[in-house]
């Protein structure tokens, strides 16, 4: 049974989200602050975290943080901040994900299934990966009919891929395909995407699987 920890200070939430996943078979525990959160984590060991950044006691990026430390638990933040650049701070700490609040509960159960499967991709699942009317074989670097990909866009394509329905922020993207100081070239980026969506999407224009999240970074979409 899939472990979750739930931590957020607001009782209302702890309670509705420990119902809803008990319900689908999801072992819960709850937290109601950072250290609560940090000290339950090393105890229990859960399989994913779901986490609220205003806590009482420690911002929830520093919780990020601290987890990061000794940990690569899947962490979804659930929180009330909207703007772009606290979801770029709580990825760039280490989130896999990012629902912000009111929430649906359908779109918060289906981001934490999305991450629990990213957490255990098997190798023969990145040898058949299906992107418009191509396979993309991440193992041995080949695309069906013979496509081509330059050594950036298979870079670029990997760390989107092996983070299905993961939201990658650009400075991620930047930082790992040319290097940190080229954390501001964000044309670099929209250039290899469109190059990459006219090799790979049906219709470039509309594309259905490597999506744009406008200010903040890119996702693939299986």
């Amino acid at each position: 049974m899939t472990k979750i920890l739930v931590v957020d200070d607001e009782p209302q939430i702890l309670r509705a989200l420990r119902i809803n996943l008990t319900a689908r078979h999801y072992e819960v525990a709850v937290a109601a602050d950072g250290a609560s959160a940090l000290r339950q984590a090393a105890e229990w060991h859960p399989d994913l975290i779901v986490l609220d950044l205003g806590l009482p006691d420690l911002d929830g990026v520093d919780v990020i943080h601290g987890l990061r430390g000794w940990t690569r638990t899947p962490v979804v933040v659930l929180s009330g901040r909207a703007d772009s650049d606290d979801k770029i701070e709580a990825l760039d700490a280490g989130a896999d994900d990012y629902v912000t609040k009111p929430f649906a509960i359908d779109e918060l159960l289906a981001r934490i299934r999305a991450v629990s499967r990213r957490a255990a991709i098997p190798e023969t699942e990145l040898a058949n990966i299906e992107i418009g009317g191509h396979t993309v074989d991440l193992t041995r670097k080949t695309v069906s009919g013979g496509l081509r990909l330059t050594p950036t866009e298979w870079h670029i394509l990997e760390i989107l891929l092996r983070n299905p329905g993961k939201l990658i922020p650009q400075r991620h993207l930047l930082t790992e395909v040319w290097g940190s100081q080229y954390v501001k070239e964000t044309h670099y980026l929209r250039q290899y995407m469109a190059q990459l969506r006219k090799k790979l999407e049906r219709d470039p224009a509309h594309p259905r699987h490597l999506i744009t999240e406008p200010g903040m970074g890119y996702r693939y979409t299986p």
